[in-house]
């Protein structure tokens, strides 16, 4: 049984490791989350230690590929903090980061307070309290040496590889017009490799995805906040980095995101 000491003493645990950018094999067996609510409580007392107010949301494993990478059957929504939230032309540190890699993402900021209840939100619901799109390279990690097989409930417990979040600005195109499904991104290591992707490896849709983590946390009792964001999950297969390396990635009308990597 997952008690709030439990909770906090494995909360402790993720969080040391975070901040030595040091990784472990898995949370000790007696504190170690049996299921995804018990992740999600471990979840909120890693969240309670930073001295920042939290950014938002983020959604992993929004493709089948990255679900079967980590082993899971669904999405996990984790937490952005507020202290690993960059804009724009950030330069970052790989230093401890084992996954380096890039994610390009839609990233959808909220205007007015999402209350949790029974009924599920709907699309169009969701999308009406939401006041514009950013632009958005989600740079992702885990407390874990192997994050593939540490399964969805440490994940999530993990705050599902949350680690550096790089916001561009918001929209400035009338983003309810477009079809984000089959909006192309470009993602660019500057000088070297590009690839695109689409909103359409993003569970189908990346407002289908934002409307999962609505779902998902309102389920737990929490409520969406006006001024907070989420980030939808990879819309193409993520960069691989290395330290020098300058990542652009390009949402035509929708605008752009950077940072250097040290």
């Amino acid at each position: 049984m997952m008690t709030p000491d439990r909770a906090s003493e494995a909360a402790e645990a993720i969080w040391q490791h975070w901040q030595d950018g040091a990784a472990m094999q898995a949370l000790p067996e007696h504190v170690r989350p049996a299921d995804r609510r018990s992740g999600y409580a471990i979840q909120a007392r890693v969240v309670a230690r930073s001295l920042r107010q939290a950014t938002g949301w983020k959604i992993a494993a929004t493709s089948k590929s990255g679900q079967a990478h980590i082993g899971v059957d669904g999405p996990l929504a984790g937490r952005l903090l507020g202290e690993r939230t960059s804009p724009s032309g950030a330069e970052l540190s790989l230093v401890g980061n084992r996954m380096r890699v890039a994610e390009p993402e839609f990233a959808f900021r909220f205007a007015r307070r999402l209350d949790a209840r029974p009924e599920a939100y709907e699309v169009s619901e969701v999308l009406a309290a939401v006041d514009s799109v950013l632009p958005a390279l989600e740079i992702p990690d885990s407390r874990f040496a192997d994050f593939a097989t540490a399964g969805g409930p440490q994940l999530i417990a993990d705050l599902a590889c949350a680690h550096q979040i790089v916001l561009g600005k918001p929209t400035m195109a009338s983003w309810r017009d477009i079809d984000l499904a089959a909006h192309a991104v470009e993602g660019t290591i500057v000088g070297g490799l590009s690839r695109t992707g689409s909103g359409a490896n993003v569970l189908g849709d990346p407002r289908i995805a934002l409307t999962w983590l609505v779902n998902e946390i309102s389920a737990l009792g929490l409520s969406i906040e006006p001024g907070e964001v989420v980030t939808t999950g990879t819309c193409m297969q993520p960069i691989a980095l290395q330290p020098g390396d300058h990542v652009r990635a390009d949402f035509g009308p929708l605008g752009s995101v950077e940072a250097r990597f040290a």
